[in-house]
């Protein structure tokens, strides 16, 4: 298995090095850089899988080098660590074309779980892009072609289009979690922000179609800060 390459830009030498070091545990390839012109000029050199940018850079933010990454490479992943935490700075962010965004201060593992989701997205498994027509999984039943589901009581019922969307993203990464920032790509659309909550009751709906205990569901569930995740 090829090692991952992640550009890994912070002026905080002891956060670069905390980050770099718990990455480098995980098996990546680290380049790091502590302004936004050496980022540019490391990104320029190599090629990466993920971009890691603080937003509070000296020579330029990591808004303006998301910006001229996006020039030139309209795939590679970006994840911004920003001690800027408002919805403003978070919608900027990712209209400029980052993929996620961690207010600081931030726990480790899931920074470690963002970066594994997002490299991941770029190597999707080839069973992934699978069209799916029809799933099944204890007593349900899930038909994508015509939106009609199985209950646990049997009953069939006929869903969203949004709703058929967000199971099918979701059975597709079975047992991963998926970001809010990837439903809200494939589901909503770029152009769009629901809010967590929103997600959320979609989640709730899913429970109440296909659990037989709602309070301690088995499929279906959410993961508080990173995302949501489908199980068997």
């Amino acid at each position: 298995m090829n090692q991952k390459k992640i550009l890994l830009v912070e002026d905080e030498e002891h956060l670069l090095k905390t980050i770099q070091l718990n990455l480098e545990l995980e098996n990546y390839s680290v380049t790091p850089a502590i302004n936004g012109i050496e980022a540019l000029k490391e990104f320029r050199k190599g090629t990466f899988d993920l971009a890691i940018l603080d937003v509070m850079l000296p020579e330029m933010s990591g808004f303006d080098v998301c910006e001229e990454i996006r020039k030139e490479n309209t795939k590679l992943p970006v994840l911004f660590l920003t001690a800027k935490g408002s919805s403003a700075d978070r919608i900027h962010g990712l209209k400029l074309g980052a993929d996620d965004y961690l207010t600081k201060p931030f726990n480790l593992e899931e920074l470690l779980l963002r970066v594994h989701i997002l490299i991941k997205r770029t190597n999707p498994a080839k069973e992934e892009n699978k069209e799916l027509e029809i799933y099944t999984f204890g007593e349900n039943e899930i038909n994508f072609i015509t939106y009609e589901i199985k209950v646990v009581n049997g009953k069939k019922t006929e869903i969203t289009k949004r709703e058929i969307a967000l199971l099918k993203l979701l059975i597709q990464r079975k047992g991963e979690v998926v970001s809010r920032v990837e439903i809200l790509d494939v589901v909503w659309g770029k152009d769009v922000y629901p809010t967590s909550r929103t997600i959320d009751n979609y989640i709730l709906a899913f429970r109440k179609y296909f659990e037989i205990n709602q309070k301690e569901p088995k499929h279906f569930h959410s993961i508080r800060g990173v995302g949501y995740k489908f199980t068997e």
